[in-house]
């Protein structure tokens, strides 16, 4: 055999042992070459008298993380440039088959005669678990960083290497679907009790397990080959399979709104699999997986959510000719709950933390939040106590500037007020050495602005998080006039240290994300004083595909917070600069019905304590008019609610803000959460079409107002045929 990415080796028990270690790569991944050489392992085990069978494991911390997806978009490429040479029907059968390549290996060694283990430590997931579940066997390590799971539902995609058949013919039928909907990471334990693995064993055990599954005469067939074989929940047309289907599509509505075709083909993949032998099942499901890779919605998923958040974490827009920072000890300042949460993360990561505030008391405050978010993981199995006393450890209170002298990077988390901001700004740098770099959490303020009360402006730079810090992966770098290269390269190693996801922005009021979200909440304000029902705007934002409606959203930044940012902005920029209808709406919420949102429990919702919460009635007031709901286009409504956020994303690009289509996308999925399945807010207008895009948000602007009307930009990728993508491309040559 020709083995690159593998090692082979028998036993004098005639156990072989395939150890999976990709030279060269940190993890372990699917790929063509790997593909071929799995297959001449299958075969040589299958041919070969002696060997009695096979332990397939890794040789890396990690068993793999599956597929390398650059592979399946190079299917795609295949596919249109056969379709151009040899039609439609030739370039679909080739596709087709290439596409169920690894389904059919999987197979392969499934049924080849002898038995196969698999022996995972570290994290498996999509292909390589479904390597793992082809495997008649499967030992997991009880390392605290073990998973396993299926998670391609979250890059548009669905589990095309055998995955729905034999999780469904492993599980209850509605356990199965939740797994392959939700496409989580499930500990060892977990795991075992859902029937996905056999044994859990220390890691230095599991080969040895693996093996002697094997030596003790571990079964080559699995449980749905074995004549008879009935499915855990029995069969789909039975009193208890129709107790099943009808809410298990209800719930797939529910949750999707019809907007991820991946979703769709999981429930028929599994619907129609059910009722075959399992050869069929699997080209049922790969026929849908052809499908799916071919949809819109995949390909902007894949290529945000996969390849372009893969480069950007790994430091794609980070200044090449900078060193690495060492970075080792992190100053907060403010240690509300922002600041707090600031320092939670950097102490998770390891670093040390210097939390401060104007007294110790105050600082002892945000200390205790990280107190109780380890206690958090500790109540549900995920931390120990130990991992909760080191933590704290690492964070120091104070309340005396002089405490940051030896922190290499300083954030400050105060009011977002500039003159605050100013006095820490100076007290900061007169206590920090000459290499430090600073930077602010602000949300909306420039940093050049604030960079003014800065003695060294080259070392200031934005870190804007976002709340709540512990679960939001996205982090603005925000580059002000004079910030330099080493203070944004800084920024980066620190926000790859710390887990989060960056991307850079030049400097502009409210940045890329924040500029976003505002659009989002004004046209939710907007419709509300149009007279649109509040039920009604919210269903369109979820419909649309948001993860909250724009009052919901609006509530959880909280309604003062934004009649803040509005008085701030016009007192700045001048009266034109906000809608005042808008601004209207929120000093009536906030200075005469004291609705400050979720965190006094009354916004544009109600917060019930033990009940969820609903939709204030006294809204209804508020409304100048009230339209007939048979009177509202709800498509229209939703068309509103993504296109203003789209054309505020692309007006960025415009002004230079965002130079990286990448990070727009990335950003505006991980940062405000727009509608996943298009890719992100740009791709929303590629993958439409920039002269569609235009028409659309023409017809918006016709009726609704100049917040509609194009930017230059995006006219001009109309007229061209071009795309921001393209763009870019040509940009970088």
């Amino acid at each position: 055999m020709d083995l690159k990415n593998f090692r082979f080796e028998t036993d004098a028990d005639g156990v072989a042992l395939a150890t999976w270690d990709m030279p060269g790569r940190s993890m372990n991944v699917i790929t063509e070459a790997v593909m071929d050489e799995l297959a001449q392992i299958v075969e040589a085990v299958a041919g070969e008298a002696g060997i009695k069978g096979c332990v397939i494991t890794s040789g890396k911390d990690n068993f793999s993380g599956g597929a390398d997806l650059t592979m399946l978009q190079g299917l795609g490429r295949a596919y249109e440039e056969l379709r151009a040479t040899a039609g439609e029907e030739a370039a679909m059968v080739r596709f087709f088959e290439e596409s169920r390549r690894l389904s059919l290996l999987f197979r392969r060694l499934e049924t080849c005669g002898k038995p196969f283990a698999a022996a995972i430590s570290g994290i498996c997931l999509g292909g390589a678990f479904e390597l793992a579940l082809a495997c008649h066997h499967r030992v997991v390590s009880d390392d605290p960083k073990t998973r396993v799971g299926l998670p391609e539902i979250k890059v548009g995609l669905f589990p095309g290497g055998g995955g729905t058949q034999r999780v469904a013919r492993l599980m209850q039928t509605g356990d199965a679907l939740q797994m392959l909907f939700k496409g989580e990471q499930i500990r060892p334990q977990m795991a075992k009790g859902m029937g996905l693995v056999h044994a859990v064993a220390p890691k230095d055990e599991i080969i040895a397990q693996a093996k002697a599954w094997i030596l003790g005469g571990g079964s080559a067939v699995a449980p749905w080959d074995v004549p008879k074989f009935k499915a855990p929940s029995g069969k789909v047309y039975s009193p208890a399979g129709m107790m099943i289907w009808p809410p298990a599509n209800a719930i797939y509505r529910r949750e999707t709104h019809d907007n991820y075709p991946a979703a769709k083909a999981i429930l028929a993949s599994v619907y129609e699999g059910l009722q075959l032998p399992m050869d069929l099942g699997l080209r049922v499901e790969s026929r849908y997986f052809a499908m799916i890779l071919r949809t819109t919605e995949a390909q902007a998923m894949i290529r945000t959510l996969f390849i372009s958040m893969g480069e950007l974490n790994k430091g794609a827009r980070r200044p090449k000719d900078v060193p690495p920072t060492a970075l080792k000890r992190v100053g907060v300042v403010g240690a509300g709950f922002m600041g707090a949460g600031v320092a939670y993360v950097t102490a998770n990561a390891g670093l040390d933390v210097v939390l401060i505030d104007q007294s110790i008391e105050a600082a002892e405050k945000g200390k205790a939040y990280a107190h109780k978010l380890v206690t958090d993981q500790i109540n549900k199995g995920r931390a120990k106590t130990a991992d909760r006393e080191a933590l704290l450890a690492r964070i120091r209170t104070s309340a005396d500037y002089a405490d940051l002298k030896d922190c290499d990077l300083v954030i400050e988390a105060v009011f977002e007020d500039p003159r605050v901001k100013a006095d820490v700004i100076r007290q900061v740098e007169a206590a920090i050495g000459p290499d430090a770099v600073f930077a602010s959490n602000t949300s909306t303020l420039p940093i050049t602005g604030l960079a003014e009360a800065s003695a060294r402006p080259e070392r200031f730079v934005g870190i804007h998080f976002f709340s709540p810090v512990e679960k939001m992966m996205l982090v603005e770098i925000i580059r002000g006039r004079a910030t330099g290269d080493r203070a944004v390269a800084t920024a980066l190693d620190y926000v790859r240290a710390v887990r989060k996801t960056p991307i850079v922005v030049n400097d502009s009021r409210g940045f890329f994300a924040n500029r976003c979200v505002t659009a989002y909440l004004l046209e939710g304000h907007k419709m509300l004083l149009e007279g649109v029902p509040p039920a009604m705007i919210e269903s369109a934002g979820r419909q649309a595909g948001m993860p909250v409606g724009p009052l919901s959203l609006n509530d959880e930044v909280a309604l003062d917070l934004g009649l803040k940012i509005a008085r701030a902005t016009e007192a700045q920029l001048g009266p034109d600069a906000v809608d005042p209808a808008q601004k209207q709406l929120l000093v009536e919420l906030v200075e005469n019905q004291g609705r400050l949102g979720r965190k006094n429990r009354k916004g544009f919702y109600d917060y019930p304590e033990g009940a969820p919460k609903r939709l204030w009635p006294g809204l209804k007031e508020l409304q100048p008019t009230h339209l007939d709901p048979d009177s509202v286009d709800f498509a229209e409504l939703k068309h509103r609610l993504l296109v203003v956020q789209a054309l505020e994303a692309a007006r960025t690009v415009g002004e230079g803000v965002v130079v990286d289509p990448r990070e727009a996308d990335v950003g505006s999925i991980l940062g405000f959460g727009f509608a996943p399945f298009t890719g992100g807010a740009l791709s929303y207008i590629d993958f439409m079409g920039a002269g569609a895009f235009v028409a659309l948000a023409q017809s918006l602007e016709s009726r609704h107002g100049p917040r509609f009307s194009v930017p230059e930009n995006v006219l001009a990728m109309a007229r061209d045929g071009g795309t921001f993508y393209g763009a870019a491309g040509k940009q970088a040559a």
